[in-house]
């Protein structure tokens, strides 16, 4: 589905959450992001299939950011990075991708190993569910994870999210059992 960008309300660039600032993705943003999933692979690679030494490089990194300035404008693709108050040091990414269909938009995220088990992935999530669902073409939103993924999965329970299904997907990361579960807010 390709997004409108004539008819919709955009997302807020900057939101302040407890412990955090998320704030849109950026060129430039490659000096940040980089060095963040280089120090980060061995922990991003059981669930991310992206977490590869090349995808740590600024290089792919400005190209995927650039991919994100486009997406932000035409496709409505949201994604900001998760920093420290100050906004300096970058904890992690959250997005909001409309891979899902009508109505509906997917909720992502990834945090450093240093930021886990702090709360932030949960308040972040929680932003970015009212941020989406503030969007006039927006209805529900989803979080999808692999069955395995403890972690990942006790956000959407948090948050009030309910377990819609969970789907065959196939392995696409060390981590994975290959069973998507796919939570919907609202419940």
């Amino acid at each position: 589905m390709r997004h409108d960008p004539q008819m919709a309300q955009l997302p807020p660039e900057r939101i302040a959450i407890d412990g955090a600032l998320l704030r849109r993705e950026r060129l430039g943003d490659e000096v940040l992001i980089a060095p963040t999933v280089r120090a980060n692979l061995e922990h991003l690679r059981p669930w991310m299939p992206w977490a590869t030494a090349a995808n740590a490089s600024r290089a792919a990194q400005r190209r995927r950011l650039e991919q994100c300035e486009r997406a932000w404008k035409d496709d409505g693709d949201y994604t900001f990075l998760l920093l420290d108050p100050e906004g300096v040091t970058l904890l992690g990414i959250v997005g909001l991708h409309r891979r899902i269909g009508p109505g509906a938009i997917e909720l992502g995220y990834w945090l450093s190993r240093d930021a886990v088990g702090k709360g932030l992935a949960t308040a972040a999530a929680r932003a970015l569910t009212t941020a989406a669902l503030n969007l006039p073409d927006v209805d529900r939103v989803e979080i999808h994870c692999d069955e395995a993924n403890s972690r990942s999965r006790k956000i959407p329970e948090r948050l009030g999210y309910r377990l819609d299904r969970i789907e065959e997907d196939g392995v696409q990361a060390p981590g994975e059992v290959g069973r998507a579960m796919i939570w919907v807010y609202p419940a």
